[in-house]
């Protein structure tokens, strides 16, 4: 408990964010799984690098280490987390995999999109002149 408690703190004057935002919608492991795979994507996490520790990630997301355990297990069995038996799990430097899988989130938050603007009522057509527009005030 007393470890827990040191860890929230530094984290607080660190300034770290934890904010995991995982709900019961649907199964932890998942959530878990797409956040890491979005700090990997964004770059929090390079290729190469060092993951925190099971213990240490199951409590920054504040969830049992089994259910980070499998999370990562999943991670691994894709081939975006590799184990260095002693030394702990590092990121691929795979950056066809890497890639792959960045253009498959971006992918999906584009179809949920597009769904969403279906329901508001807009067409493709719409969507696509909408974005452009907004694309030229941007630029």
């Amino acid at each position: 408990m007393y470890y827990c408690i040191i860890i929230l703190i530094q984290s607080i004057e660190s300034g770290d964010t934890m904010s995991w935002d995982l709900d019961n919608s649907r199964p932890i492991y998942l959530q878990i799984m797409e956040r890491i795979q979005q700090d990997i994507v964004s770059g929090h996490y390079k290729a190469g690098d060092k993951l925190p520790s099971v213990r240490d990630l199951a409590l920054e997301a504040a969830v049992n280490p089994n259910t980070m355990q499998k999370a990562l297990a999943e991670l691994e069995r894709s081939g975006l987390v590799y184990s260095q038996r002693t030394s702990g799990r590092y990121i691929s430097e795979d950056k066809k995999l890497l890639g792959k899988i960045r253009r498959e989130m971006a992918e999906e938050h584009i179809h949920r999109f597009l769904e969403a603007m279906h329901q508001l009522g807009f067409t493709t057509d719409d969507v696509s002149a909408m974005v452009q527009d907004i694309l030229k005030e941007e630029a």
